[in-house]
């Protein structure tokens, strides 16, 4: 474990990296989400098998999340990205990286990219979109429910009950934080770049969605937006798609990272192709799915602020 004090605040850092003597093929930088994720969500599932492929693989808390420390305010998304921004400059890290997001993660990757397009060489986005207005209302009422109900005996019992204790503890933390920070009221108030700044966001983009997710449906609209970008479906899946599909996101991920082009030195690596159990649409419209009964996209109702938050 390792803390570093960046811009006044101290952050729970970890780092894997190959498991042999030579230098990574690349730098891969894991984000997680809101309120009840951290980066365990990475260390337990996609981090050690990056790090066996020669990547140098870095993941940190982010503010008021985790082991890192908790400030009453400074909660806007600009806030999120400088900390990404401080944290590559802290490390020395000068070459562009791959940003990999998950839910709001995703969002705070393309905050940066959009302020430094030539420090992300691309984007692996997870149940996750750019900041826009839509966007600001929806994590408004989420934040607003959340600030209310997880404060409340009955409500952490029902969570018990259904989603096990584990759960639980992590929903009793997200109640903790949004009582002592103003996150509930600052994030939705976040300064959103403008359309003409996420389409200028040129780096490739997967972004990785549920096939039940709310989510799903905004597919053709980004990648419309933006000009490199191609999404991905998980059959079945609502929101949290990498915390119960691990193996087809670390799948999904290698063989995105050899598309770019990264020298990936590992039998893990897939040889090529996309994973079984995911449909891919292609920005020229074109759909490919495997297996042949994964399904189609339909929008279902949004997960409840028990799961992991965006």
């Amino acid at each position: 474990m390792a803390f570093l004090d960046l811009d006044g605040l101290r952050f729970h850092v970890q780092e894997l990296g190959p498991r042999d003597a030579r230098p990574p093929a690349a730098t891969v930088v894991l984000l997680h989400g809101l309120l009840t994720d951290s980066l365990a969500s990475y260390y337990f599932t996609l981090a050690p098998a990056l790090a066996a492929a020669g990547l140098r693989v870095l993941m940190y808390d982010q503010r008021g999340h985790g082991r890192t420390e908790r400030p009453p305010t400074g909660y806007r998304l600009e806030h999120f990205a400088d900390d990404l921004e401080a944290l590559l400059d802290r490390l020395g890290i000068t070459g562009p990286v791959h940003l990999l997001g998950n839910s709001f993660g995703g969002t705070v990757a393309f905050a940066l990219a959009a302020r430094r397009p030539a420090q992300v060489l691309g984007i692996l986005a997870i149940e996750s979109e750019p900041a826009t207005a839509a966007w600001a209302a929806k994590l408004a009422d989420i934040l607003e429910r959340a600030e209310s109900e997880l404060v409340k005996k009955s409500t952490l019992a029902w969570i018990t009950a259904t989603r096990g204790r584990h759960t639980a503890r992590l929903a009793r933390s997200a109640g903790a934080m949004m009582t002592q920070t103003s996150l509930a009221r600052e994030i939705p108030a976040s300064r959103l770049p403008g359309e003409a700044e996420l389409r200028a966001i040129r780096c490739p983009v997967l972004a990785v969605y549920g096939t039940r997710s709310d989510l799903a449906p905004q597919a053709a609209w980004l990648d419309e937006l933006l000009p490199d970008c191609r999404s991905t479906f998980v059959p079945g899946q609502e929101h949290s798609v990498l915390i119960e599909t691990p193996d087809v996101v670390r799948e999904l991920t290698l063989s995105w990272l050899r598309e770019q082009g990264v020298a990936l030195r590992t039998a893990c690596a897939p040889a090529g192709g996309r994973p079984a159990g995911t449909v891919t649409v292609r920005p020229a419209g074109t759909v490919t799915v495997r297996p042949a009964d994964a399904g189609t996209v339909r929008q279902a109702a949004p997960e409840t602020i028990a799961g992991t938050a965006r």
